[in-house]
């Protein structure tokens, strides 16, 4: 990884130690109201994990740990990692007040073999707003067959890279139609981003407003994990969002948001798993 990569993901670490206060009091979570982190599963993240109980599980990039919390309830032996001590301390007062047997760790996930003292893992999770944070996929790839067991999963449950291109969240001004306003292609260069807000709901980030993401298609996803000696059993797209991006979005039986039937059907989410 470069100097400037370094410089990026220490300006993330950053970002996301401001936005933690501003998600803890999200209407967008809803940690003052009740914990119900199943309700940031699909149905078939579940049918595609299998069984859980008695098994070692490690979130990356787990930020506030709800789903590392519904791991542990499912009777799996549940780690979190993070870069933000912010998120990775409120994580573990989540699990706590819940009652959930968690362990948490804030690593660099780059990092995160030395972090954990060479322990592997029966599953590692990831997800969910987080590839795009990582610069080098192929070091990524490398660092989770590392993590994994001889026969362990990695498990992918991730924005897919045409949302991304269609923009997870509006900017300020943009109207909902489906339009392309990003790359779908990886470029290998960073993209720049001062916000305020967050993809909540509540008060603008104090402090340390810059982030940066790379985008990442499907192929290089793949290309990635193959080249780091990981096989692919499945690999899933969906419709359906855990929360309404375009106003015009229905709930659907699941609780989750799907766009009618009026507009084109496109994927928003997908699902992919691996085995060391």
């Amino acid at each position: 990884m470069t100097d400037e990569h370094e410089r990026m993901m220490k300006a993330n670490q950053a970002n996301w130690d401001a936005r933690t206060p501003v998600h803890l009091a999200s209407r967008f979570y809803g940690l003052d109201t009740s914990l119900d982190p199943e309700r940031w599963f699909a149905a078939w993240e579940w049918e595609d994990l299998g069984e859980l109980a008695g098994r070692d599980v490690l979130h990356l990039q787990c930020h506030l740990g709800a789903e590392t919390i519904a791991f542990a309830h499912r009777g799996a032996r549940a780690v979190g990692l993070d870069v933000s001590e912010a998120s990775v301390k409120a994580a573990a007062d989540i699990a706590g007040r819940a009652g959930a047997d968690v362990a948490y760790v804030r690593a660099n996930v780059y990092d995160a073999v030395e972090a954990l003292g060479g322990r592997q893992f029966d599953v590692v999770y990831t997800g969910k707003g987080a590839l795009c944070y990582l610069p080098d996929l192929d070091r990524w790839a490398a660092t989770v067959a590392q993590l994994l067991r001889p026969e362990g999963r990695l498990y992918i449950a991730e924005f897919h890279p045409l949302l991304n291109s269609l923009g997870p969240k509006p900017a300020e001004g943009e109207g909902s139609e489906l339009l392309l306003r990003h790359d779908y292609l990886g470029r290998g260069t960073a993209v720049h981003r001062n916000g305020r807000y967050t993809y909540t709901d509540g008060p603008p980030v104090e402090g340390a407003t810059d982030s940066y993401e790379w985008m990442h298609g499907l192929g290089e996803v793949v290309g990635a994990l193959v080249g780091a000696g990981l096989r692919i059993e499945r690999l899933r797209e969906s419709d359906e969002l855990p929360w309404p991006r375009w106003p015009e979005m229905n709930r659907t039986p699941s609780g989750w948001w799907r766009l009618p039937d009026s507009s084109p059907r496109i994927p928003l989410l997908y699902g992919l798993l691996a085995r060391r």
